[in-house]
């Protein structure tokens, strides 16, 4: 029985087509898929093995850990450490890049990495993920430093998602287009269901967190108005509001369905002298990343994801993506707005 292509055999096929090509990123992304596996296997069967809720600790966020992120985080630190394709790694749950130890041999990439995206929704048995951005190291880098990680999302190598729903499924880039695969838990393998992901330019679909609407900027609050009046406002039709609290499961459907995701800039956020709320390393650049390729757009509201220089490790951004010409519509609220304040 012909099961479909594999991720095995898609990585491979790729990998011949680029000369010189060592193979060494191809085993890396297996690894990769086997670490989101066992992550998928710990959420699936989560309640029944008592390692739901909280695990009684915060992270360097300062956020609440659940058992399942430690646990998360630990799955992808032992299946990426001793592999000899990494110089070194970064977790969102973790303060500092964690070295490879001196056991292993060091490979030429970094990789960052969300181990469990939009946890909070765990214990209520809703979509949550897994989120890798893979980059380069400095050539002969074997121990890198905090400013080797540092680079901006357009030098990423690879990016990549897990989402853990209905069915499991990783959705990678590596700069040619987004290809998702489907876990076929009867043979083990991740399954190419859906190539080259595209994203509707239009759409009549938007996310965000209502329960800040009071804290937006300007620019936002006119965008969100003009969906709400629906029909009989100036964008002439209806829109569905969605808002999941998984940036793996909104950029999924946006992916999917097209639609836009926005975690703006807003008072709150000033007032805690935050830049944004998500984290531009091992959220904004790698979803960015994929959504791009998949003809979408990224956008801070004033300035492309991509294109913004890191300053730190947990460094976070406003977030505003999905189909482009939405995405192009906020940008250009936020470009009126500023324009407005500097007459003034």
């Amino acid at each position: 029985m012909d099961h479909g292509t594999t991720l095995t055999q898609f990585i491979i096929e790729e990998q011949r087509r680029v000369p010189g090509a060592t193979g060494e990123f191809t085993g890396l992304l297996s690894d990769l898929a086997t670490a989101c596996k066992k992550i998928s296997c710990a959420v699936n069967r989560g309640g029944l093995i008592g390692i739901l809720g909280s695990a009684g600790s915060e992270n360097v966020q300062g956020e609440t850990q659940k058992k399942l992120d430690v646990i998360s985080n630990d799955v992808m630190v032992n299946a990426l450490e001793w592999t000899g394709h990494l110089a070194g790694m970064a977790s969102e749950e973790m303060e500092d890049p964690l070295p490879i130890p001196a056991a292993y041999p060091k490979g030429k990439y970094l990789i960052l990495f969300d181990p469990l995206d939009g946890s909070s929704n765990i214990d209520v048995n809703v979509s949550v993920g897994t989120i890798f951005s893979i980059l380069r190291a400095p050539a002969g880098c074997t121990n890198p430093t905090l400013g080797d990680f540092l680079q901006p999302g357009t030098a990423q190598v690879c990016a990549g998602y897990a989402v853990y729903g209905p069915a499991s499924m990783l959705v990678l880039t590596a700069g040619h287009g987004v290809n998702g695969f489907t876990l076929d838990r009867s043979i083990g393998e991740f399954i190419l269901t859906h190539p080259d992901m595209r994203i509707p330019a239009q759409t009549s679909e938007f996310a965000i967190n209502m329960s800040n609407q009071r804290f937006w900027e300007a620019p936002v609050q006119r965008y969100v108005d003009e969906c709400l009046q629906g029909r009989e406002g100036p964008r002439g039709r209806d829109f569905n509001m969605r808002w999941v609290a998984s940036m793996v499961a909104e950029v999924h459907r946006i992916l999917t369905r097209g639609g836009i995701f926005m975690y703006p800039l807003d008072e709150k956020l000033k007032a805690k002298g935050q830049e944004g709320k998500l984290r531009l390393m091992y959220e904004a650049n790698p979803m960015s990343f994929i959504v791009e390729q998949a003809g979408g757009a990224s956008s801070t509201g004033r300035g492309r994801i991509l294109d913004v220089a890191p300053s730190g490790l947990h460094q976070r951004v406003p977030v505003i993506l999905g189909s482009r010409e939405e995405v192009e519509r906020v940008v250009s609220y936020h470009r009126d707005a500023d324009g407005q304040r500097k007459i003034a």
